[in-house]
């Protein structure tokens, strides 16, 4: 005589419906089985929760403007001073918005910085390394195509500069230029592409390769440091130890968010006017001052060659070797330390520094 199927109750029958359809015991069998390692450099494993944490924040806060934003010209400045003024708490998602943006950034630099001195790129871990640095440069893309979009001076004069930089480039590069900009100007036209590029294209590029990265983590593992990897460490579940601990890192993400936005409210400025003449002290986010000064010193030619064309080679030279470098450090993938390749880092991180502070001085009589 066989046994009666249990009742589970209408949740519990929708709940086993939707698993039989659907099938996650593997993802539930994953969960259970990740383990994080533990050791002194732990903290730095966070990193990464907190960037994919804040990049979903940028989604979530940038649907919410989509509702309300009119990507044109004569109407962007206006529709971004409505969602201030009028909209219930635009003026705050705004702000959080804005200020997500350059920590998210900022986490994303953290966490590469992080993952390059404890050498957790080394093989198998190559293609985890390489996706991480193309997301890099998609959060640049990111920030750099979502600054034009409120349409005011500051805005319009930093995207001026920026899309003259491709224009250095030999061959394609004036092509590119004007591709960017829809024709040989910063208009109404390059608003509209650029807010294609922030809203549609790059947010597609980036899911893709967003998952890949996930993916490859979940495959691969955490990685640690070769200091630690001959010793004995312990270990933590991924469920619920180190989940619970991401989750309050992104308590306090919120709380901080929240506290900018409240205290230093992101301001739109004053509309663009293309015929104006540019304000003095133009310069781009904070993520692109190093470039954006370090063209500044170089001189008219070097070699023969346009300085603009050799700078931009240069900083594209240094973006190559930033994506290569699993690939160029070949005593790290025989687990071996790699000190000119720290030596390299560090010298490159301070003359970033560097620059930026150069370039956040205020412009030769500007008022104090």
């Amino acid at each position: 005589m066989s046994s009666a199927a249990p009742d589970r109750g209408p949740l519990g029958a929708a709940l086993a419906w939707v698993q039989d359809r659907i099938g996650w015991e593997g993802i539930a069998h994953l969960a259970e089985k990740k383990q994080v390692p533990i050791h002194r450099y732990t903290i730095y494993y966070y990193l990464g929760g907190m960037a994919l944490f804040l990049f979903l924040v940028q989604v979530a806060t940038g649907i919410l403007l989509l509702l309300y934003y009119r990507p044109s010209a004569s109407e962007a400045f206006e529709s971004v001073q409505y969602i201030m003024a009028e909209v219930p708490f635009g003026w705050l998602i705004r702000s959080i918005h804005s200020w997500g943006a350059n920590i998210f950034v900022g986490v994303i630099v953290a966490h590469m910085l992080s993952v390059f001195f404890l050498r957790a790129y080394r093989a198998p871990r190559e293609m985890t390394w390489i996706t991480g640095a193309l997301l890099l440069f998609l959060a640049l893309g990111f920030g750099f195509s979502g600054y034009l979009l409120p349409w005011n001076t500051l805005a319009f004069f930093a995207t001026k500069v920026g899309t003259d930089v491709p224009a250095q480039l030999p061959g394609l590069g004036p092509l590119l230029s004007r591709i960017l900009r829809g024709g040989s100007d910063v208009t109404g036209a390059t608003l509209s592409r650029f807010y294609g590029i922030h809203v549609a294209i790059l947010p597609a590029i980036t899911t893709v390769l967003l998952g890949a990265h996930v993916v490859l983590v979940q495959q691969k593992g955490m990685s640690v440091p070769l200091s630690v990897e001959s010793k004995k460490y312990r270990t933590m579940k991924f469920v619920p130890d180190f989940l619970l601990r991401d989750a309050v890192g992104w308590l306090v993400a919120v709380g901080l968010l929240a506290a900018l936005a409240a205290f230093f409210p992101w301001e739109l400025g004053v509309k663009a006017d293309p015929f104006s003449p540019a304000p003095a002290g133009i310069r781009p986010e904070w993520y692109f001052l190093s470039m954006f000064q370090g063209l500044k010193y170089l001189p008219a030619e070097i070699a023969g060659v346009p300085g603009e064309m050799v700078g931009v080679l240069f900083f594209g030279l240094v973006g190559a070797v930033l994506v290569l470098v699993p690939l160029l450090d070949r005593r790290a993938s025989r687990g071996l330390p790699s000190p000119w390749w720290n030596r390299l880092a560090v010298l490159a991180l301070i003359g970033a520094l560097v620059l930026t502070i150069l370039a956040l001085r205020p412009p030769p009589g500007a008022a104090p």
